[in-house]
């Protein structure tokens, strides 16, 4: 497999949010505004490159019974470092964030590239396949901030792009969008989308998986 693959697989046709279902909890807590997807999505793609070419460079030495345990360490040691320097720089973006930024160590996408990938592979794919999830990861989560953010203020990034009735103008912002549900719409949707675009991402039936096994000799 190319290292381009690990790269640019997870964009779309591989993407860890709309066909492995990973790591929406943040895409409901942190996507009200572009600025903060864009602030988490850059957190997490930096803790999934580090985390992997670090456990990957140590994956021969890490005892398989206590594997799980030192991986999460790892984790959790680079998610702390990340937290000082936002708590330390960028104090505003880190208080909006609240505790979200140190439950990336919890994050599923995190340990499963971890224990799928890092764990077997020499530490460049890991880094890229890391960088590759944490860009497919980001594309969901700015694509939902976004809209979110647009449909319910009329603006990006704090910035006013349609007059609002309040304003005088034509543009009724939707309440609904800076509620945690809104963001269960849209990644609704986009998985939708994307396996309407992509059917062979559709899962089959379970009684139709039932029927082939049992169809089998």
């Amino acid at each position: 497999m190319s290292l381009k693959h690990h790269l640019i697989s997870p964009l779309i046709g591989n993407n860890p949010v709309t066909l492995q279902i990973l790591g929406i909890c943040s895409a409901l807590a942190v996507t009200t505004t572009l600025s903060t997807a864009i602030t988490m999505s850059v957190a997490l793609t930096v803790v999934l490159c580090l985390s992997g070419g670090v456990i990957s460079l140590m994956r021969h030495h890490i005892p398989p019974s206590i594997r799980l345990i030192i991986q999460i360490t790892i984790v959790a040691s680079i998610v702390i470092v990340i937290d000082q320097f936002m708590q330390a720089f960028m104090f505003e973006m880190s208080k909006r964030l609240s505790i979200f930024v140190g439950l990336i160590v919890t994050n599923c996408l995190v340990l499963g590239r971890a224990e799928a990938f890092a764990m077997r592979n020499p530490v460049l794919p890991s880094v890229l396949d890391g960088l590759g999830n944490g860009l497919g990861y980001s594309l969901i989560l700015l694509i939902v901030g976004a809209l979110r953010e647009f449909l319910g203020t009329g603006g990006l990034m704090g910035v006013p792009l349609v007059s609002t009735v309040a304003e005088g103008g034509w543009f009724e912002p939707l309440g609904l969008m800076q509620l945690a549900p809104s963001a269960f719409f849209i990644l609704g949707l986009l998985v939708w989308l994307v396996r309407v675009l992509r059917p062979e991402q559709v899962e089959q039936p379970e009684f139709r998986l039932k029927a082939a096994e049992d169809r089998r000799p």
